[in-house]
């Protein structure tokens, strides 16, 4: 692994390791897949990957129906998305009901960019932090994000990992 890849690439690269290993991995992304390193995922496994627009409330919805039938669900999507336009569907769709979804949020903190301050994530941990059975978990680095990724594929229930926009 290159020091110069981000965690965003690490993730997708993992995924695509985990897309081999355990068929029942399916990949849902808000139209951000080549922002989030989703895409190379969507191309070798198309029947596993689903974008849902700019639509997260659905993305969540959809991801916990397909957790009801024994797929585990990545997700993906700006972390501002995630935490806040989804928020009442992550708590009471996947993580009341302990559904094995793993949401993983990128542009976390302060680094929206160019995008400006509705792309900023700054409340998303306060708020994932407080939904009852979720799991909270922001990798300090690339070794970490891969560790990460490949222990939460095993693990069954809800969880959030964070992900900056770093380089």
């Amino acid at each position: 692994m290159s020091q110069l890849q981000s965690r965003r690439e690490v993730y997708g690269k993992t995924l695509l390791e985990l897309g081999v290993e355990n068929k029942d991995i399916v990949v849902l992304d808000a139209d951000l897949s080549g922002i989030n390193c989703t895409d190379k995922f969507a191309a070798r496994y198309p029947e596993r990957f689903f974008n849902m627009g700019i639509a997260e409330q659905n993305l969540m919805g959809v991801a916990a129906g397909l957790a009801t039938v024994g797929k585990i669900p990545f997700v993906s999507t700006f972390a501002c998305f995630a935490s806040m336009r989804a928020c009442e569907l992550i708590r009471t769709s996947i993580a009341y009901p302990k559904l094995n979804v793993k949401i993983v949020a990128t542009y976390g903190g302060l680094c929206g960019g160019k995008n400006g301050p509705t792309h900023l994530a700054i409340e998303d941990i306060a708020i994932m932090r407080a939904i009852p059975n979720m799991i909270v978990i922001e990798p300090a680095d690339i070794i970490e994000t891969e560790l990460v990724i490949r222990a939460i594929a095993k693990y069954k229930g809800p969880v959030y990992i964070r992900l900056g926009r770093d380089k």
